[in-house]
């Protein structure tokens, strides 16, 4: 295990007409390997919460513990707990400032007092993560790149810092279809990679298309937990949180209403070709 949450309150404003709970009781663990997508409407408490798993805030009262460290604590190295836990903000190219890319991404190795050496290895390393060229781009300038581009600047910036954990939250917000391909495919990369990584996304085609399991977030709490293909079965429940399914899941689920014995719980584009295709050769060969 590598983040737990125990019963974490988080109030905005307390002891004023502006006090606001944003998160109630909350209990989570995150295992090392796990692809989490953490999805709720817009207040449902997702982006505070991401905030406690870095030490950016920290809790009014409860317990938050990554590798080990509480980081409520006293004597608590919120430095340390911030290079294992990487949080990539909406829109993080608004961040880029340094005058090439090479700069940009060593920024943080480089405040961490490391070698150039190590500094050098570790911009190639992430360059590469994202499907960066290091040769050809190290000394342009990000603001001369595309949009998707700029976005991957940013993550490896992050990367740089080498995190166990990795944190996007709304990564493909804004991007055209390219852009959001190009950073989509580069998440799977770095899942395969080792990397544990949290998504906050209103996507469910992403969601879908990447994570095992999903964290369901409502007014402040865990409404609901589970593996991806399970939490997207209980689409009635998610409609109640005013949250849908993948839209190619209700298709299917129309689909077999309609008499076509085909399984209703597929998540891509790629099961629901399968799954017709299979059931229309069965029902050829009947």
């Amino acid at each position: 295990m590598i983040i737990k949450l125990e019963n974490v309150n988080y109030i905005y404003n307390p002891n004023t007409p502006f006090e606001k709970k944003a998160l109630d009781g909350i209990n989570l663990s995150i295992d090392e390997g796990d692809f989490i997508g953490l999805i709720g409407h817009t207040g449902s408490g997702k982006s505070t919460l991401v905030q406690h798993l870095n030490g950016l805030m920290k809790p009014t009262s409860g317990k938050v513990i990554v590798d080990g460290v509480d980081i409520g604590a006293k004597d608590a190295n919120l430095k340390e707990v911030r290079q294992k836990v990487g949080l990539v903000f909406q829109y993080p190219e608004h961040q880029l400032f340094e005058e090439s890319i090479y700069k940009d991404i060593a920024f943080g190795p480089k405040n961490l007092g490391l070698k150039e050496e190590e500094v050098n290895l570790r911009v190639q390393k992430a360059m590469e993560l994202v499907d960066l060229d290091f040769h050809i781009l190290k000394d342009r300038s990000p603001f001369e790149l595309s949009g998707g581009q700029k976005r991957r600047v940013a993550i490896a910036g992050v990367l740089a810092m080498k995190p166990k954990v990795l944190i996007l939250d709304e990564p493909t917000a804004g991007l055209d279809p390219r852009g959001r391909d190009e950073i989509l495919g580069r998440l799977e990369k770095l899942y395969q990679e080792g990397i544990t990584i949290i998504l906050v996304s209103h996507s469910m085609e992403d969601i879908a298309r990447l994570v095992n399991r999903i964290v369901v977030m409502h007014r402040g709490k865990i409404a609901m937990e589970g593996k991806t293909r399970e939490v997207f079965n209980q689409a009635e429940e998610l409609a109640r949180l005013n949250l849908g399914i993948p839209q190619i899941t209700s298709f299917m689920r129309e689909y077999k209403k309609r008499g076509n014995q085909v399984e209703d719980s597929v998540l891509t584009v790629e099961e629901a070709k399968n799954e017709i295709i299979n059931y229309l050769r069965r029902r050829g060969n009947a």
